[in-house]
């Protein structure tokens, strides 16, 4: 299992109580040493103090619990400072940027200069949906991209699933340690993503405790699927509202897609939705594209009939900023 001493020190530091996220991302750049993490620590953390001596224990005991548990399923930890720790996309507090990972596969595919694009949806779509969402995975894996999405059933599978049928790369994205992948019947799938090399990447080393944690992870991982794509296309969605507005009450409707696509609109990354306004106007499953179309004019529109044009268009925009990029940096180094 790969890891540098500058992770341990990320992970060792977030341990500490009143230290999440947002503390990490303000303070520390990567690769400090014990000496200055514990006095930064020592300016913010109430009560007794904290020594080296503590961290350095703490740090062990991280160690050995990564050595133990995750050998054999994992094959490395990232943080924040890591030169192979994955740049985010769009524009997000410091509170909501990630600062490490565990993963299974070519961390490298999450990287700035990859063309990723994330396809989501619904649980249980129709078999015109899917064959739908097929397709457009197609075509994208056709002209370079990797798919990202979150192992969910559902569109969420069959993403994956195209990508990899397609002879593409896919990134699963988990709300689970990689010791215990989530959903259990998706296991299968996820090793066949690693096989065929793609990436199993999370947040998290154990396992939830409650299920209201469970949620929580749910929401969180459904951000990550946002911050590491270029793109974040939307097959079908259940809107918030749809139960009420179609009578069907009782019924649950999964909500992943909707914060998925809330996350990439709160962080300025460019959101695309399939629908057909003759095939779809009349079915619940299309209400949150159709609710995505009318909140925000510039939204991308991928219709049945230009769907190779569209997605062209999508992967074109991400070569341009990519080619500004590099001339960027040539231009500072």
């Amino acid at each position: 299992m790969k890891y540098t001493d500058n992770s341990i020190n990320i992970l060792t530091t977030n341990s500490y109580k009143g230290i999440g996220n947002a503390w990490i991302v303000k303070n520390l750049k990567g690769n400090e040493s014990v000496d200055t993490i514990v006095s930064l620590l020592n300016k913010t953390i109430k009560g007794e103090p904290t020594t080296v001596e503590e961290f350095e224990h703490l740090k062990k005991e991280f160690e050995t619990k990564l050595e133990e548990k995750f050998n054999d399923c994992c094959d490395g930890f990232v943080a924040l400072g890591d030169h192979n720790f994955p740049q985010y996309r769009g524009n997000v507090k410091d509170s909501e940027k990630p600062i490490f990972l565990y993963y299974k596969g070519d961390i490298d595919l999450l990287s700035i200069e990859n063309k990723n694009i994330a396809v989501i949806g619904l649980l249980n779509p129709e078999e015109d949906i899917e064959e739908r969402e097929r397709k457009i995975v197609a075509c994208f894996v056709k002209n370079g991209a990797t798919i990202v999405s979150g192992l969910a059933f559902g569109c969420d599978s069959i993403s994956h699933m195209q990508a990899l049928d397609s002879n593409g790369k896919t990134v699963a994205i988990l709300p689970s340690p990689l010791n215990n992948i989530l959903p259990a019947r998706n296991k299968g799938l996820a090793f066949q993503i690693v096989e065929e090399g793609g990436l199993l990447v999370t947040e998290y080393g154990n396992d939830f405790k409650s299920q209201m944690e469970l949620s929580s992870r749910y929401k969180e991982r459904d951000r990550l699927q946002a911050l590491f794509c270029d793109t974040i296309v939307l097959a079908a969605s259940y809107a918030q509202n749809s139960a009420e507005r179609w009578k069907m009450f009782g019924q649950k409707l999964d909500s992943g897609a909707r914060l998925a696509m809330n996350f990439a609109r709160e962080y300025n990354i460019p959101r695309a939705v399939m629908y057909n306004e003759n095939l779809d106007e009349n079915n619940p499953m299309f209400d949150l594209n159709r609710d995505v179309i009318k909140e925000q004019k510039d939204v991308i529109i991928i219709k049945q009939e230009s769907f190779t044009e569209t997605i062209e268009e999508i992967l074109q925009k991400k070569q341009i900023v990519k080619n500004a990029t590099t001339v960027q940096k040539n231009l500072f180094d």
